[in-house]
Parts: C-alpha cells; sequence; structure tokens
C-alpha cells in the first residue's frame, strides 16, 4: 500500500470517527448496530469493529447486553475542558453574574456553530419556575433570540447561503420562511437585541445581544423569562441589563 492509500485510509478512519460521536451527540439514550448503520451508512462489520475500538477507548459506552451504543464519558471530558479553556467564558463570567442578579432570569452565553447555537455558561433563574437549560445544548439559530442575534451581524446574502429557505418548525411560533426571517434580522439591526417569542419553547420569551468583539460576531447572551411572569417594566429592566451586558462584555473580550 502506497503512503496516499495509507494516509487516505486514516483520514477516513478519522471521519467516520468524528460522524459517529457527532451521531451519538445529536441522539441521546443507546442505540442498536442496526440503527447506527442504518443511519450513517457504513459497512456493518467495519461498524462494529469502529464501535468495539471507541468502546474500548471510553468514547463509546455499552449497555448490559453490549448490542446498544451510546456516547461515552470522554466525550463529556473534553467537552468540559473546552468550556474551561475558553477564555471569552472566563472573561464573561462576572458580566453573567451581574446579569443574573439584575434580571433574576435564565441567562446563557452561547456561540454560533454553523446553523445552530451552542450554550456555553448559564445562570438559572432566580424564581422557582425555571426554564431547562444546561451547558453543551445546541438549538437552531433561526428559532432563538441568541442565533437572531447573531444571524444579524451577517449579510442577507450570507444568511441565505448559510440558511435552507425552509426552515424548522420548533414551535407553532416559530419562522419557518427564510425570507420571513431576514426581514426580522432587519429589525434586530435597528434595535439592537433580538426577541424569541416562544418560538423554541412555549411559554418562554427570549431576549438576546450579540457581543460584537469580532466580526461577524460568533458569540452572544440572552435572557430568558416566562411569557407569565413577563410584564412591560420587566422586559424594559431586561432590555437595559442585556446592553450593559453587551458593552461589559465588549471591553473583557476586546484583546481576545
Amino acid at each position: 500500500m502506497s503512503a496516499a492509500e495509507t494516509g487516505g485510509s486514516q483520514v477516513k478512519s478519522a471521519v467516520r470517527t468524528v460522524e459517529l460521536l457527532e451521531y451519538f451527540a445529536h441522539r441521546p439514550g443507546m442505540h442498536s448496530l442496526s440503527s447506527v448503520q442504518e443511519a450513517v451508512g457504513y459497512p456493518k462489520s467495519s461498524l462494529y469493529m469502529l464501535l468495539r475500538t471507541l468502546a474500548d477507548l471510553g468514547w463509546v459506552e455499552t449497555d448490559a447486553t453490549g448490542a446498544r451504543y451510546g456516547i461515552g464519558v470522554r466525550a463529556l471530558l473534553v467537552g468540559t475542558s473546552y468550556v474551561d479553556g475558553d477564555e471569552v467564558v472566563a472573561a464573561a463570567r462576572p458580566t453573567l453574574d451581574r446579569l443574573s442578579d439584575d434580571t433574576t432570569e435564565t441567562i446563557h452565553l452561547a456561540r454560533l456553530d454553523g446553523t445552530d447555537v451552542v450554550h456555553l455558561a448559564t445562570r438559572q433563574s432566580q424564581h422557582y419556575l425555571r426554564p431547562f437549560a444546561r451547558v453543551g445544548r445546541r438549538l437552531p439559530a433561526h428559532s432563538t433570540s441568541l442565533g437572531k442575534a447573531l444571524l444579524a451581524t451577517y449579510t442577507d446574502d450570507q444568511v441565505r447561503a448559510m440558511l435552507p429557505p425552509t426552515l424548522a418548525q420548533l414551535t407553532e411560533h416559530t419562522l419557518t420562511d427564510r425570507e420571513q426571517l431576514i426581514e426580522e434580522l432587519h429589525a434586530v439591526r435597528e434595535q439592537g437585541y433580538a426577541v424569541d417569542r416562544e418560538e423554541n419553547t412555549l411559554g418562554l420569551r427570549c431576549f438576546g445581544v450579540a457581543v460584537p468583539y469580532r466580526a461577524p460576531a460568533r458569540d452572544a447572551v440572552s435572557c430568558s423569562v416566562p411569557v407569565a411572569r413577563l410584564t412591560p417594566a420587566h422586559e424594559q429592566t431586561i432590555r437595559d441589563a442585556l446592553f450593559d451586558a453587551r458593552d461589559r462584555l465588549t471591553l473583557a473580550t476586546r484583546r481576545l
């Protein structure tokens, strides 16, 4: 076998390994070999050997029967090290704490990854009724205030290149037409913040601002509040607090 052939084979194996880990990351729980094979399309024999290798290394776990597979603990360790070592997350901690105190609501710092946003840091609501939140959660950008705030830092043509004409619907309020979303992004640019009007989770409204330490922006911060608790005065408090947080984060990240 030639060096070129060996190199090609090694790259192919690496790609398959990453694709498998991403498959499990997007589908919590345990999965049979046949269901994984149907999704990824690899030959069953080579898929089995790859899964067994990943299981031996701790990247994949098996159930008691050894016939079902899921994401392993080593993936958590790598994800944690990414967040722990991220300079923006470290610089943002005091601002996120202050924003949480000022609003008493759930706060997120997130990063744009393709057409999704990924939560990097969270501050839980100080109220009993609190929305589900966790670091590492991935959500479609078009259905969140975080994502819309970040998409608004791109041009209309760039957004068209990023998103398909028809967008996934998460709730009855989700914008599913790309051109309608682009029209809303015009308003986001003018007002400086984005709003998720129960487009990702029913009963929850979110406000988000991009952090412009680079252009287009890749990070944003948001505040989520149950609609039942949202008054005009509280909404104004949230917007003012987000603008203050954006300015503080811009200063904190200016050298990154």
